[in-house]
């Protein structure tokens, strides 16, 4: 699907406020709210829009350490099987494959250091999971909601 420019800021628009009205969305974009509603109900059904969703800071939920471990796994794990190591622990919010030596990196956010430190030894417990690296995350210096490129 491709995107004009008017679809680009109606998007744009949603990353900044998701609770943005179609008016208020309209009135930024230069549409009327039932345009803007019909373009919205378009990029939702041509998959572009996946859905809403509220953001919550983890910390006001008393999740304030987050790491970084990338994971190494036994001979030519496949991304399926990674994942299914990796889906069933609470804390990790984004797992990756990624290029170089490691077979995948985990995004993990934890309660404290006594948390993460069991959350780490139950990865590394998964029998397809040989070793672990872990950076642990000082200061978060960007935090977009959206893995879309800013404008």
């Amino acid at each position: 699907m491709r995107l004009d420019e008017l679809d680009r800021r109606i998007v744009a628009r949603l990353l900044e406020d998701g609770r943005a009205s179609y008016a208020q969305i309209g009135d930024k974009v230069g549409l009327s709210a039932p345009a803007v509603k019909r373009r919205v109900d378009r990029l939702r059904s041509d998959g572009v829009i996946n859905g809403f969703a509220a953001v919550v800071d983890p910390a006001a939920l008393g999740w304030t350490t987050e790491a970084f471990i990338e994971i190494f796994c036994t001979g030519a794990t496949s991304p399926e099987q990674i994942y299914s190591s990796v889906r069933g622990h609470p804390e990790v919010v984004a797992a990756y494959t990624i290029s170089g030596d490691a077979s995948a990196l985990v995004h993990v956010r934890a309660r404290d250091i006594q948390h993460l430190e069991q959350a780490l030894e139950r990865l590394r417990r998964e029998d397809n999971i040989t070793a672990t690296k872990t950076a642990i995350v000082l200061s978060r210096l960007i935090g977009r909601p959206t893995d879309a490129p800013a404008n």
